[in-house]
């Protein structure tokens, strides 16, 4: 899909929100990136696009927040307390990933394969790989989005669509 460099925190935050008023219900949006690139605030504006009115926090400690909008639900699910992929199997987040709403999953490398791709090569065989349970009910879209500290305020949002 592209990349996008934000000057602000609050570029960050708009470009969520762009995305809120586009997405569809049964997409998963995978996000990556290091602590503080900004994957929590991208999640505020997104939000805000699907009117969600509520305050917006990271699910670090919850593993899932679940958020009603006017348009759309969102999920939120933080991996980052868990480190395999059996921890996230065992709390039962595989089915966050055939929810009707939209599913954003910060720390997403922890649940799916973070292996170098050559371009045009699709992730979602990875991701089917990875969840044999859901088989072939996956959404139709999948979004991978890595985020990338470049500066104090900059950061670089590559965003990539393994959907069909």
């Amino acid at each position: 899909m592209g990349t996008f460099i934000s000057h602000s925190p609050a570029q960050t935050e708009s470009f969520g929100e762009t995305w809120g008023h586009s997405v569809r219900p049964r997409e998963i949006i995978a996000l990556t990136g290091d602590l503080g690139a900004g994957k929590t605030l991208w999640v505020k504006g997104l939000a805000r696009g699907l009117g969600v009115t509520a305050r917006i926090h990271s699910p670090t400690f919850s593993l899932v927040n679940i958020y009603p909008g006017l348009r759309i639900t969102l999920y939120h699910l933080d991996l980052y307390r868990l480190e395999t992929k059996d921890q996230i199997i065992a709390a039962g987040l595989e089915e966050y990933l055939i929810v009707q709403g939209v599913t954003v999953i910060e720390w997403a490398e922890r649940w799916f394969s973070k292996r170098q791709r050559e371009p045009g090569e699709d992730r979602k065989a990875d991701v089917l790989a990875q969840t044999p349970v859901l088989g072939t009910d996956l959404p139709s879209v999948i979004r991978w989005v890595e985020f990338e500290i470049l500066s104090e305020t900059e950061r670089r949002i590559t965003c990539e669509d393994i959907g069909v």
